[in-house]
This record gives C-alpha cells, sequence and structure tokens, in this order.
C-alpha cells in the first residue's frame, strides 16, 4: 500500500473525528510513555478472499467448517468457501441498497465519507442446523417507534439500532438463502451516527450477547446522553453504552419478542432488565472464548484503548473513567483523563490491557486463537487496532500473552499494512483480519486475511 494513500486517510479522518467529536485527538501529554513491546512471534497474513467494501466481522455457522460468513457493512453477507465441494464466494443475504434497503444511507458527510453505521453484526443461533435461524445488528432509519430511547421529547433519533432475527430453510445447502421476510427483536434509539459497537454473540446457555456504543459525539454528552453519561445511567429504558443479554427464543420482555434471563443482574432491580454489563464507550467487537471468557475491545475518546474481561453486572468505568485512568468530561470543553487510578473508584473494573493514542487510534476487537497451527498466539487473545498513529503502515496486530501487551511480527512487512476493520474467527479456532485501504465504506479493497505460522 502506497504511503501517500494511508497519510491522507490519516489526515482526513482525524478530521471527520475531530469534526464529530468537538475536541482534537489527544491533546496533551503523553499518558502511558512506555510503548507497546514487539512480540516474539512472526506470522503470515493469508487473503481468502478480497473485492469486499468494509469487512467487519466474520464467523462460521455453528457445525459448518467449510465455510466462513464476512460481513460487509454496507449491508451484504458473503459466504466464502473453505474447502473443496462448496462455493468460493455466495452472496447469502443483502440488507443495502442493493437488497432489501434496509440501511441508513452511509456517508455520515455526505456519499463517500467516514461512518460507523451499516450492517454491523451477525451470530447464527447455536442450533442453527436444526432451527435455520440467525440474527443481525444494522442501523436503520427511525420510522418505527423504539423499545428503548432516551431522546428528549421532540428531538428526533440519528438512527436506530435493530436486531432482527432471521431463518433460513435448508441451512445445509451451501447456496441456501434467508427467507426475504425477517422479525425484529428490538429497537434501540441511537443519538449520533457514532458508537455504535454492533457485536453479537451468543454464549452459555444459548443466549445472545449484543454490545452497544454509548450513542455518539464526544465525552458521552449532548442530546440523547443522560447526565453523567449514558454508560453509568441505569434508568429504565436507557441500555446505550451497556452490553445486554437475552434469550432471543422467549417471550417475557417488555415486547413479547424475546426473553430476558431470569439471572441477569439487573432483574428486579434499578436497570433495565436486559443489561449484562455496563460503562462501556464503544465496545467494538466482544467474543467468547471457548472457555467461557467473554472479551470486549472498548473504544476510547482522546487518550486510551481498552480490552475487558466481561463478568455479569460489571461496571467498566466510563465516562467516570477511560481505561485505569479517572476521566473529567468538562462540560462543553474536550473531555480528558486525569489521573491513573487502578481500584478507584471502587466497584469500576479495570482493563486486562491498554494503551494510549501514541500507539493507536481506535481497538478493534478479535478473538482468542484456538488453532496449534500457530503455536505463538494459541491461547492467546489477539486483536488489533485500526491504524498506528505513529507509523504510516496501517493498523496493528496485537495480542495478550499471560497479560502482557504486544505487537505480533508479520513477515516481509511492517504492520498489517491496512485500516484494520474487524476480525473473524472460523470453527477450527483460527482468526482472520479484515480490513481495507481507505477509512470510508466505499470501493472494493476490503480483504480477509488468514493469520498463519510464518515459513
Amino acid at each position: 500500500m502506497r504511503r501517500s494513500r494511508l497519510a491522507t486517510g490519516l489526515v482526513l479522518t482525524v478530521a471527520l473525528l475531530t469534526a464529530t467529536a468537538s475536541a482534537a485527538v489527544a491533546t496533551h501529554e503523553d499518558v502511558i510513555p512506555e510503548p507497546i513491546p514487539s512480540s516474539d512471534v512472526t506470522v503470515a497474513l493469508e487473503t481468502i478472499a478480497d473485492g469486499f467494501t468494509s469487512p467487519v466481522w466474520a464467523i462460521n455457522a455453528p457445525r459448518d467448517g467449510r465455510r466462513i460468513f464476512v460481513v460487509d457493512q454496507i449491508g451484504k453477507i458473503w459466504a466464502i468457501g473453505l474447502a473443496p465441494g462448496v462455493p468460493a464466494r455466495h452472496l447469502f443475504l443483502d440488507v443495502g441498497v442493493t437488497g432489501q434497503n434496509l440501511l441508513v444511507p452511509l456517508g455520515a458527510f455526505g456519499p463517500g465519507t467516514f461512518d460507523e453505521r451499516g450492517l454491523l453484526g451477525l451470530a447464527f443461533h447455536p442450533q442453527y442446523q436444526a432451527n435455520g435461524l440467525f440474527y443481525t445488528y444494522t442501523s436503520e432509519p427511525a420510522r418505527r417507534s423504539a423499545d428503548f430511547s432516551t431522546m428528549s421529547a421532540g428531538v428526533a433519533p440519528n438512527h436506530q439500532t435493530v436486531i432482527r432475527a432471521w431463518k433460513v430453510m435448508s441451512p445445509g445447502d451451501p447456496e441456501a438463502t434467508p427467507n426475504a421476510r425477517s422479525r425484529v427483536l428490538m429497537r434501540i434509539d441511537q443519538p449520533q451516527f457514532n458508537h455504535n459497537a454492533g457485536a453479537l454473540v451468543f454464549g452459555p446457555n444459548d443466549h445472545l450477547f449484543i454490545a452497544v456504543g454509548d450513542g455518539g459525539a464526544a465525552d458521552d454528552q449532548g442530546d440523547g446522553h443522560a447526565e453523567g453519561g449514558n454508560g453509568q445511567d441505569l434508568s429504565d429504558g436507557n441500555v446505550l453504552g451497556k452490553i445486554l443479554r437475552i434469550d432471543p427464543l422467549g417471550n417475557n420482555s417488555a415486547n413479547g419478542r424475546y426473553g430476558i434471563p431470569a439471572d441477569n443482574p439487573f432483574v428486579g432491580a434499578d436497570g433495565a432488565d436486559e443489561i449484562y454489563a455496563y460503562g462501556f464507550r464503544n465496545p467494538y467487537r466482544i467474543s467468547f472464548d471457548r472457555t467461557g471468557v467473554l472479551y470486549a475491545a472498548d473504544v476510547g475518546q482522546n487518550d486510551i484503548e481498552e480490552v475487558d474481561v466481561v463478568v455479569s453486572g460489571g461496571n467498566y468505568g466510563w465516562p467516570v473513567k477511560e481505561g485505569s485512568f479517572l476521566f473529567d468530561m468538562n462540560g462543553d470543553d474536550p473531555g480528558f483523563t486525569t489521573d491513573f487510578s487502578p481500584g478507584v473508584p471502587a466497584g469500576m473494573i479495570d482493563p486486562i490491557a491498554e494503551y494510549d493514542h501514541d500507539e493507536g487510534i481506535s481497538v478493534t476487537g478479535g478473538f482468542v486463537m484456538r488453532s496449534p497451527s500457530v503455536p505463538g498466539l494459541n491461547g492467546d487473545y489477539v486483536f488489533g487496532d485500526w491504524f498506528n498513529p505513529a507509523e504510516d503502515t496501517g493498523g496493528r496486530l496485537l495480542h495478550i500473552d499471560d497479560g502482557t501487551l504486544a505487537e505480533v511480527q508479520i513477515v516481509g512487512q511492517d504492520g498489517v499494512g491496512m485500516f484494520v476493520t474487524g476480525f473473524g474467527q472460523d470453527r477450527r479456532g483460527n482468526v482472520y483480519v479484515l480490513g481495507q485501504a481507505g477509512f470510508a465504506p466505499v470501493g472494493e479493497t476490503g480483504v480477509i486475511q488468514k493469520i498463519v505460522a510464518a515459513e
């Protein structure tokens, strides 16, 4: 990738983030002086498929090791063949402008510009091979009443997050597509275009976990943001800045379209019954390890990117804290971190890893590698950062090994060489890096690359 393109993209991106946050990025001293160390692990990246626009997620269907399903932000889900006997590439679902046209028009500042909305999540029900059900997370126009809203009377939301259920009649058919009609489980009003998070993952007991950002803008303030921030607000109706847990096959929710697990931490207490954990800004990708541990990568404001281990009822600090640092919302002026404050205030859970904006701009969550074919990463949480501001080499590939954060080395290149927009994992535990040459959801530069051992 040419240096000029990456440099131009970074300049434009920082300008966009500045405009949407009403603040410059990293305006004060180096918060964490120590750089991310280089790992002793070197890998290669093997391109599996290309020609996407902005791939953000990739997973397999249960008991299907022959394909991986790639979610493209513009509204398409592609089934990519990984084995002989299945199509190399099959359009599984299109909810964008060329398909069902469910999404808001992308381009927050006009056509061809940066956006965080779109088709953001996909999860197959654990019993998919029997029931054919899967679920999507989309950014849609606010044409219906929301199940959850923080908007003041008379103030319209930017869009709605919509969780939909779809059904495939023949899930074993490698060229099957879902029924044209879907069922809406929930609608959430979103105050601004950004901080949409968007991951859907199934956890224990076939419960669906939903990552929801704080609503956007900067410092968790402004229209649609509660006093003190949505991340900390547990009033009824506020699910922004939270990770939710539902039973998609149940019906005891307020709208009767899904179930509420009886052991959710806020059932019968202050807070929406759906909330599993709170205090997040923009948990951009969550994932379960096979051990049952839930990881979340929470995108920071001006200083700190973090990785969290999520537990039931956990409070992860935002906007009281950004990472392990206290955060000052600072009224109408840009917010900023203040003191390093691990363990304080009491009751807030600090990240297992963090780094500052000298080292990256926006954390991109990944998966625990469970493939012995890459022994140096097997058992490690593998993730990345969207772009490295210190080097004109695209994003970074990172891992956490026994609690230590390090940058994975890539044979023959410095950095990933593209904006890192997502990660994927197949049934065998291999991890994939997803990215694109630009930073807006346009073009066809998106690729999915498998992390393999370096020769």
